[in-house]
């Protein structure tokens, strides 16, 4: 990252009378944005990639068509890919069609394993008032600090 001194420095020159051209200038502000760039990709986690992913099967929740959900226990998620150091996943739920409605979701305890059964936590379970509408899960695996390092979504509709 460009410190403040090498700022200051390029400032101090400015004032001091001596002239850039403008393809000194560029190249430093290109300089600059590279430095940048690559302080912040250095800094964020590697566990951002794209492997982690799941599926989720609804289980065993009652057929709502109503309007009004119910509150069910957590679907059936298949995990792939989990990141190294995970303890926690956060899941929660969101209607595509009706985003501002809050499903809710919940947090699964994280040892191992593929599979994260019905009971870790309770949601609102999908309800369209008509018709079928389109819903997805997303997931934060999080590790013992609190830090996400990986984050996965998947989506069908219902029914």
């Amino acid at each position: 990252m460009v410190s403040a001194a090498a700022c200051c420095h390029y400032a101090v020159l400015a004032r001091s009378g001596l002239a850039y051209e403008k393809e000194n200038l560029m190249t430093f502000r290109t300089l600059l944005g590279a430095a940048v760039i690559l302080g912040a990709s250095a800094a964020a986690p590697a566990a951002y990639a794209d492997d982690f992913s799941f599926t989720f099967e609804k289980g065993d929740i009652p057929l709502c068509n109503t309007g009004y959900p119910n509150r069910v226990d957590n679907a059936i998620f298949t995990l792939k890919n989990v990141p190294e150091g995970t303890t926690e996943i956060r899941f929660s739920l969101t209607d595509l069609d009706v985003p501002s409605y809050n499903h809710g979701g919940g947090s699964a305890d994280y040892s191992g394993g593929d599979v994260i059964q019905p009971g870790e936590f309770s949601y609102q379970s999908p309800c369209p008032p008509s018709g079928s509408h389109n819903y997805e899960w997303s997931a934060r695996a999080r590790n013992a600090d609190g830090d996400t390092l990986a984050r996965a979504r998947s989506s069908r509709k219902y029914p």
